[in-house]
């Protein structure tokens, strides 16, 4: 891996989450999530969903929904978002590991769609190759 690039889970909207490598620069950062980042820390460990700041009020497509540790849903990340580590003492962003990039593949790995239903909205995962089978 080069020194310039880190390793991520890359997770776009309608698609199976994957691993891939990017850049570290701001601008390869917001040629990624398609506009300007923000860091979004939801989970314990010291990583962070990388998102566009602005990608719910602009009408990006909804893409993943978080949970809270009791299972409900918290928030919803719209666009394309990549998860990395985040060291603590540290204003770089950082390589996940084996460890993490298993675990947030499995996490994120079936898209969602989104519905409202007796006033709350609610995520449904689906399989998009099935999804192509039923279209044909």
């Amino acid at each position: 891996m080069k020194k310039d690039t880190i390793r991520v889970v890359l997770v776009e909207p309608g698609k199976p989450a994957r691993e891939a490598q990017m850049g570290t620069s701001l601008k390869d950062m917001q040629v990624v999530v398609g506009g300007y980042i923000e860091q979004y820390c939801p989970f314990k460990e010291m990583v962070a969903i990388i998102c566009d700041d602005e990608g719910k009020v602009t009408g990006k497509a909804l893409n993943r929904a978080i949970y809270g540790e009791n299972g409900q849903m918290v928030d919803i990340v719209a666009g394309t978002f990549f998860i990395c580590s985040i060291p603590r003492n540290s204003d770089r962003f950082e390589s996940l590991s084996d460890k993490q990039v298993k675990k947030y593949l499995e996490l994120f790995q079936s898209p969602e769609r989104f519905y409202r239903e007796f006033g709350e909205i609610r995520a449904v995962k689906y399989n998009p190759e099935k999804q192509k089978d039923h279209e044909r």
